[in-house]
């Protein structure tokens, strides 16, 4: 009955797929970093940030194209171990960096408050998660589970949605606070390599709990 939410990753995951996945991870980080260097993220004011929003759906495009035509990917995904995947959304609450920025006038409030209090509500509700289904493996096809998962995915593309909105709206003038800092480097990770891996995150998790109430 556990077995599907909970299988263990040394079981559950072929060697290929493993190492594939993370040659794809590592040469999708040098990537960003290579045109995030050069500029290529930057759009001028007033213009949406097609560059961000192409980083950003991309990747999750062709996570989701390859569930959808290989059947070892979907089965890694399916036997993914979940335990795994609510720890690594613990570190949502990072989010609290969007707070301090927001307090130095880096980063505008109606962008830094939602993302960063959004993150931080899911970071620090993660390890709840993670304890529910060490205490009752089929806690995750439960409402609860799903719910959370589905705020989690909300709370993406709220900060995502409001950064691309002020980007837009962005006039250049001097001393403006927009969200421009967010199409360079550092930052620039958060919304076209880090959002992605926890939106996919949240996706391999609802899917687990769907797949779980198909076959029980």
């Amino acid at each position: 009955m556990s077995q599907i939410a909970l299988s263990s990753p040394e079981q559950s995951s072929p060697p290929a797929i493993k190492l594939g996945a993370a040659v794809v991870l590592a040469v999708w980080f040098i990537a960003i970093v290579m045109l995030g260097a050069a500029g290529r993220f930057v759009g001028p004011p007033g213009s949406p940030p097609v560059q961000i929003a192409a980083g950003f759906m991309g990747p999750v495009a062709i996570f989701l194209l390859l569930y959808w035509r290989s059947l070892a990917f979907r089965e890694w995904i399916l036997t993914a171990d979940l335990r795994t995947i609510m720890a690594m959304q613990a570190w949502r609450f990072a989010g609290f960096g969007f707070l301090a920025l927001y307090a130095h006038h880096i980063l505008p409030g109606h962008f830094a408050l939602p993302a960063g209090l959004g993150d931080i509500a899911i970071g620090v509700t993660a390890p709840l998660m993670l304890i529910a289904l060490l205490k009752r493996p089929d806690f995750a096809s439960s409402r609860t589970f799903v719910f959370w998962n589905l705020l989690g995915i909300l709370d993406l593309f709220v900060a995502v949605g409001s950064g691309g909105l002020d980007a837009f709206l962005a006039t250049g003038a001097a001393g403006e606070i927009s969200t421009t800092p967010m199409a360079q480097l550092p930052l620039l990770l958060i919304p076209v390599y880090f959002v992605p891996i926890f939106l996919m995150l949240h996706i391999a998790a609802l899917l687990q709990a769907r797949n779980w109430r198909k076959t029980h």
